[in-house]
């Protein structure tokens, strides 16, 4: 069989529909609901399932543990857009936004622990060390969360501290989604180490193409602000490649940005993307993509399953890669 990921996306979009995850207070379970419903790419649980399909075709045993790993995520997006004010997600207000931050800190904490509800349905023998491994890489993400509120604060990052920080706050989710996959499909332990580093390298990449869609996509497509983290003065990988490149008038040009408090949205966001057409940002950023990109499709030809099975993994995370959102 070959993996149809329309019916396996809408397979998982219908479990989705189905979870009960409350009812009363609905100020609770309302929020929950609205962010699990908002969409997304589903691509955490997509990639478990992926995981699991490169050793064995019945998927079904990683189906229900797959929508663990997307709870968790959009706990972690519910959080995190209160950390950084942001007024949308995948186009539509915000729950802090739409209700308020306390109930968002708490419907937060409440979709943590059905994540891990979900994460009761792996089988017996695989609980222990799937919880494990879920709970590291939980971790992970809190550290990734806390160096990116840490560099918010300050004058100067390098390359290599925000790469770090990336893998921690996004890539490595995607890592253990993959692995976790591999895992409940019997893989070997140099399998799953490929799987998940295939993972994290693919997730670094995808957060570079967000950095570099927040300054450079469409806005009708984007589904967020566009020039979001220039307005924030976020330590994205084009800033900090600006900064290290920029001549005496372009320096002068960004730190007065960076240090201003009153300013017109639209002329900061043209005057900083001005700097980074200037300095080749977008092309220096596409390089390094290119570069985790291929890392990870070098891990994922060293595992040992069905080539065909691992060309249909590569042209997924392809038409990612090529995405405008």
């Amino acid at each position: 069989m070959s993996f149809d990921y329309s019916r396996i996306l809408s397979r998982i979009n219908e479990e989705i529909s189905t979870i009960s995850f409350g009812e009363n207070p609905v100020e609770l379970y309302d929020p929950i609901n609205y962010i699990m419903n908002l969409g997304g790419k589903r691509l955490r649980p997509l990639l478990a399932v992926f995981g699991y399909y490169l050793f064995d075709d019945e998927i079904n045993k990683v189906l229900r543990p797959s929508i663990a790993v997307e709870v968790f995520h959009n706990f972690t997006l519910m959080h995190d857009d209160i950390m950084d004010k942001a007024p949308l997600r995948r186009g539509k207000p915000t729950v802090h936004e739409k209700w308020n931050s306390n109930i968002a800190i708490l419907s937060g904490d409440v979709m943590l622990v059905k994540a891990y509800d979900f994460l009761l349905e792996v089988e017996g023998n695989y609980f222990k060390e799937v919880t494990t491994k879920f709970n590291k890489c939980a971790s992970q993400v809190c550290e990734g969360q806390q160096l990116d509120m840490n560099y918010q604060y300050l004058p100067s990052i390098s390359e290599t501290s925000y790469l770090e920080m990336i893998r921690l706050k996004t890539a490595v989710l995607l890592g253990f989604s993959l692995e976790m996959g591999g895992m409940l499909a019997g893989a070997s332990s140099q399998d799953l180490a490929y799987l998940r580093s295939f993972g994290e390298n693919i997730g670094v990449g995808f957060q570079l193409k967000d950095d570099l869609l927040d300054v450079y996509a469409n806005k009708d497509k984007f589904g967020k602000q566009v020039g979001g983290d220039i307005l924030e003065n976020k330590k994205t990988f084009l800033l900090i490649n600006a900064l290290e490149n920029a001549n005496i008038s372009q320096a002068k040009t960004l730190s007065k940005w960076l240090s201003a408090s009153g300013f017109d949205p639209e002329e900061k966001v043209k005057e900083v993307t001005g700097i980074f057409d200037e300095l080749k940002i977008k092309e220096i950023t596409q390089l390094k993509m290119s570069e985790y990109f291929n890392k990870a499709f070098n891990d994922l030809e060293k595992v040992n399953a069905s080539a065909d099975k691992k060309l249909e993994l590569r042209k997924f995370a392809e038409t990612l890669i090529e995405r405008e959102q």
